[in-house]
C-alpha cells in the first residue's frame, strides 16, 4: 500500500518534542490528516538483574499520568551517543550500579499511533557499585522484586509502563 505526505505543518516546537499535522494521501486516493509527536532523540532502557536474581526498578513521577510509576531505568541518548552507552550511563546515574555485562533485547516503538520514538532495551548482568547522579529535576526511589513479583505487579496494575512490561516478559521467556 502506498501513503504519500501531501503537506506537513509543524504546530508546536518544545524542548524535547515537536508536533506536526500532516495531510496524507491514502491508498484509495482520499486525503486524511495525522498528528505526530516527533522526538529529536531516541531512548534506551535497561532491565538490571542483581546477583540475587531480583530485578532493580526505579519509581519516579510521570507528569503525563500524575503518578509515581515503577519502571526500568531509561533515558534519552545524548548527541551521537549509542544506545549501549546510554544504558550504561543511565543505569549508573539512576541506580548507582554499573553493568558488567549487557545483552541487547530489542528496539521498540512504544506509541506507534502518534509518536516516532524508538527505545532500545537491554538486560544488565554482573552489577557492581557505581555513583548515582540524578538530573536536577529527577527524584527516584529504588525498589527490587523477583521476576514473579514483578509479573504479578503487571497483572495487578502496579506496573503500567510499556517498556518495562516488554522487558519483563522477554526476560521471563528467556528463563522458562
Amino acid at each position: 500500500m502506498s501513503y504519500k505526505v501531501l503537506e506537513s505543518n509543524e504546530t508546536y516546537r518544545g524542548k524535547i518534542v515537536r508536533v506536526t499535522v500532516d495531510k496524507i494521501e491514502m491508498p484509495d486516493g482520499k486525503a486524511a490528516y495525522r498528528e505526530t509527536v516527533l522526538r529529536d532523540k531516541n531512548a534506551a532502557a535497561i532491565l538490571p538483574i542483581m546477583e540475587d536474581g531480583k530485578i532493580l526498578f526505579v519509581r519516579q513521577y510521570r507528569h503525563a499520568f500524575g503518578e509515581m510509576l515503577l519502571e526500568i531505568p531509561a533515558g534519552v541518548l545524548n548527541g551521537r551517543e549509542f544506545p549501549e552507552a546510554c544504558v550504561k550511563r543511565e543505569l549508573e546515574e539512576e541506580t548507582g550500579k554499573k553493568a558488567g555485562r549487557l545483552e541487547f533485547l530489542c528496539e521498540m516503538y512504544p506509541s506507534v499511533g502518534i509518536c516516532n520514538e524508538i527505545i532500545s532495551i537491554y538486560f544488565a548482568y554482573d552489577l557492581t557499585e557505581g555513583q548515582q547522579n540524578f538530573d536536577e529535576d529527577e527524584f527516584i526511589e529504588l525498589e527490587s522484586y523477583t521476576l514473579d513479583q514483578a509479573l504479578a505487579m503487571i497483572y495487578s496494575g502496579e506496573i503500567k509502563d510499556g517498556k518495562t512490561i516488554a522487558a519483563l516478559f522477554a526476560y521471563k521467556s528467556k528463563h522458562i
